[in-house]
């Protein structure tokens, strides 16, 4: 905050405070000491209005609030570029910033480095196992699932099944594979869908073609009028390089599996041939510098059992 700003909002701050605080005590100085039946003169809808002061209580619990008011100002940050006299973090040394003073962001590193220090070993045990094993402990996975839940669920849904543009992680289909170092690597660096538009390509009767081409891989039913060995053509000359020759897609391109009923946006044939016409993009962010690797490293085990669960679970 430049200087000029920096005393205009003290300024401002300062004097609405003096000003309030005149205020009160005029006020106040001009009362009747003594209730009365008197009133001021007003009527609002047949009610009168005694003539009396304000209760004392009340006096007091206005004057209570400019003290403190002035107490937090002279604490923390709120007069400009003032930091206040609130003892900061400047000495700790895990800390990069040396500004004197609180402030939001320090209170938050404080936090975190507390949370670090206590749970930080426990993080990096189950970092030094291999997923598979972490995701038989009880434990570990129960603080796999809190990660999963302030940083997943979002998208994903609080059981993890997924929905719309989302995908079910609690099944076997996997866009880029299932195994418990691939699924790390996938929340460690994340992954951007690259499905393109064929609309400019393959014409609408291309894509009304190939949409009943693709769904009927997974068995279902196209309106009359498709022609679906031409869009079997349009598909082997456009779609197997990431799809595969048999529609089961390749893990290496994120290109999902068209054979298994599994579909992130949809089934329909007005959803499949909106998928053609414009492509998909989905991104799923990349969680390293945000948690870490040895709380990926839980969060991925935690994944990874949703998968190896029994049907019937």
């Amino acid at each position: 905050m430049t200087t000029f700003w920096s005393w205009y909002v003290t300024l401002l701050t300062v004097g609405t405070l003096l000003a309030l605080t005149w205020l009160i005590f005029a006020t106040r100085k001009g009362q009747r000491k003594e209730a009365t039946e008197e009133t001021v003169g007003h009527a609002f809808d047949g009610i009168e209005e005694y003539d009396n002061p304000l209760p004392k209580w009340w006096f007091m619990l206005f004057v209570a609030t400019l003290v403190f008011a002035v107490g937090y100002l002279v604490l923390y940050p709120g007069l400009g570029n003032w930091k206040g006299l609130m003892p900061g973090y400047q000495d700790a040394n895990e800390f990069a910033s040396k500004e004197k003073g609180w402030t939001g962001v320090h209170q938050w590193e404080k936090e975190m480095a507390k949370a670090e220090e206590q749970y930080g070993p426990l993080y990096a045990k189950y970092a030094a196992m291999p997923i598979e094993e972490v995701a038989k402990d009880e434990k570990a996975l129960k603080m796999g699932g809190r990660l999963f839940a302030s940083n997943c669920s979002v998208c994903h849904g609080s059981d993890a099944k997924g929905a719309y543009g989302f995908p079910n992680l609690t099944d076997n289909d996997w866009l880029y594979g299932g195994e418990a170092e691939t699924i790390k690597t996938t929340i460690m660096q994340g992954r951007q869908a690259a499905m393109p538009a064929w609309k400019d390509v393959i014409g609408e009767a291309g894509i009304k073609n190939v949409a009943g081409y693709v769904r009927s891989l997974s068995g279902l039913k196209n309106p009359e009028g498709v022609d679906i060995a031409a869009g079997q053509e349009i598909f082997k000359a456009n779609c197997v390089a990431c799809h595969g020759p048999e529609g089961k897609g390749t893990h290496a391109m994120g290109a999902p599996n068209l054979t298994d009923k599994v579909w992130l946006y949809g089934s329909s044939f007005a959803q499949v041939q909106q998928t053609l016409r414009y492509g998909r993009n989905g991104r799923m962010p990349a969680q390293e510098e945000h948690l870490g690797n040895d709380k990926v490293h839980l969060l991925a085990a935690y994944v990874y059992s949703l998968s190896q669960k029994p049907a019937q679970e």
